[in-house]
């Protein structure tokens, strides 16, 4: 019996050239790495002997994500090449040897949070590993002192960097990767990996902005635009659905921004990931800025009337002052994201426009305050991310005059209780639709699906519904969901191509045949699997 440590990841929420080592390769040339060791006096000369009889590969690891679905992306990324290289991925933080600490810096109290983690950690004797966007942006904080990091642009050496920390040396990887001179997109898509949900692939087609937005951390971290090339993207997606998926979610900085660095553009990304998708699977497509949106309106349409992609875009607002997106730097103006909304509302039937707004930038007024609330009121969006301003150290807009911190509160108030006076989903019930399972409610007492538009709906938790498209009666609407009633006699239809992986199954991988001299044991008695990529030849 697996005791209580060995349940599966709970939470675990880039660049690299095509020449680089595999994690499995790299696992063989450890010793060619040169461990920035912590200066320890004489006395401590026992302990540093101690420390490096570890033996890496034998540890349980827990991981923490915070942030956006590009970070989440990441922590997969890094869960994977880690179970594949013989650690356990444990979701028990308390059984865990070491914390590997995935950060966002979008937010003040994210980073409170990644900051009170490692205190915790360190309050336990646990080893630490810090990656994401702080470290990679402030690498040199006080609390970040002694600490190993993998940057953004690193996560592919993260087996590395967890191989000295467990042996008590401090590394830190926070370079760039290029490509004969040229940035590169991220980590390479063929890395192993642990889907959160099995289901679910998430795809960053790109790291970094074209912009400079003057309240904005994240760019100090994932830095200017650099996309993966079409063919590598469509290849992943490919693979992808032979390993169960249903459900691909693209992400990054900017999807609307995708190609331009590499003479190419999203439409174009998204005509070939279509080619792909298997009848009944589903493509939903990440943030975009509304100006580089503003260039592909007539082909956007197109795409989002597809059956097989979500009628459904994030495109943040983040205010409907032309005064404060001139001082936020957001290069655009309110009426360039009417003009986006109002094309694709009438293009693309019911399409489900999200966006997010920032309540008390530095220098708003109580009129441009009102005019994002004349927008709100205008377009009754049904998904809306408000965010109270937090100034962030380093940024433009910390040095601006601020907005007290009560009239900051009052407008995040406000603008959340006329969000929440309407209800955008009453005029759906008793629709029939299709909806695809994915998910489980966080309360467990249903299964979530989604249907054309994602909408969130929530059906019976039926095991023989979970990734299949159902077709239901909409016979309640919330705030943010519908529930619906499987209709008697229709089909329940499998879109996956293959069997799904198991939950904290490595993504990408074959199981082999090792010889009894490569086998260990794990401390709960647990034979730990060593796997190898596909199409590559065995090590031994």
């Amino acid at each position: 019996m697996p005791s209580a440590c060995d349940s599966p990841i709970d939470d675990i929420e880039d660049m690299v050239s095509a020449d680089d080592p595999t994690p499995q390769e790299r696992q063989y040339a450890r010793k060619s790495i040169v461990p920035r060791a912590r200066k320890r006096n004489t006395q401590q000369t026992t302990e540093v002997l101690q420390a490096d009889s570890v033996i890496p590969g034998m540890q349980k690891i827990w991981m923490r994500t915070w942030g956006c679905s590009h970070n989440n992306s990441d922590g997969e990324y890094m869960a994977g090449q880690l179970a594949a290289s013989g650690y356990k991925m444990t979701g028990r933080n308390q059984c865990a040897d070491l914390w590997l600490l995935n950060s966002c810096t979008v937010k003040n109290p994210a980073e409170d949070h990644f900051r009170n983690s490692i205190k915790k950690a360190q309050e336990q004797d646990k080893k630490v590993v810090v990656a994401g966007c702080v470290p990679q942006a402030q690498p040199r904080m006080d609390y970040l002192k002694g600490l190993s990091i993998i940057g953004v642009q690193q996560i592919d050496r993260v087996v590395e960097v967890v191989d000295e920390a467990v042996k008590g040396h401090s590394v830190r990887l926070l370079g760039q990767k290029k490509d004969n001179g040229k940035r590169l997109g991220g980590a390479r898509l063929d890395l192993p990996k642990i889907r959160k949900n099995p289901l679910i692939e998430i795809i960053s087609i790109n790291t970094g902005c074209l912009n400079a937005c003057t309240y904005c951390k994240t760019k100090h971290a994932r830095g200017d635009l650099a996309s993966y090339p079409v063919e590598e993207l469509v290849e992943r997606a490919r693979q992808s659905f032979q390993e169960g998926v249903c459900e691909i979610w693209l992400t990054s900085e900017d999807t609307g921004a995708y190609g331009k660095d590499i003479g190419t553009d999203l439409p174009t990304l998204l005509w070939r990931l279509v080619e792909e998708i298997p009848e009944g699977a589903m493509l939903r497509l990440g943030m975009t800025n509304p100006p580089y949106i503003l260039e592909h309106l007539e082909e956007m349409s197109k795409i989002l009337n597809h059956p097989r992609v979500y009628a459904f875009l994030h495109v943040p607002v983040q205010s409907a002052s032309d005064s404060v997106l001139m001082d936020m730097k957001r290069e655009y103006c309110a009426d360039d994201f009417r003009r986006v909304a109002d094309f694709l509302k009438d293009k693309v039937p019911g399409i489900t426009i999200a966006t997010d707004i920032i309540c008390g930038f530095p220098g708003e007024t109580d009129a441009d305050f009102q005019e994002t609330c004349d927008l709100v009121k205008e377009y009754r969006f049904p998904s809306l991310f408000i965010n109270q301003f937090y100034p962030r150290p380093g940024t433009p807009a910390a040095k601006m005059t601020q907005v007290p911190a009560q009239v900051k509160k009052q407008r995040t108030k406000e603008l959340s209780t006329l969000f929440h006076s309407y209800n955008p989903y009453h005029h759906k019930i008793g629709e029939t639709q299709l909806v695809l399972v994915t998910e489980e409610s966080f309360d467990s007492q249903y299964y979530v699906a989604h249907n054309k538009y994602y909408e969130q709906v929530l059906v019976p938790k039926r095991s023989e519904f979970k990734g299949k498209m159902i077709e239901v009666e909409i016979f309640e609407a919330g705030k943010h969901f519908l529930k619906g009633r499987p209709l008697d006699g229709s089909e329940v239809f499998t879109p996956s191509i293959a069997e799904p992986l198991q939950q904290g199954e490595v993504s990408g991988l074959s199981p082999i045949v090792l010889k009894p001299s490569h086998l260990h044991s794990s401390q709960s008695g647990d034979i730990v699997h060593s796997f190898l990529p596909r199409n590559r030849q065995s090590l031994f």
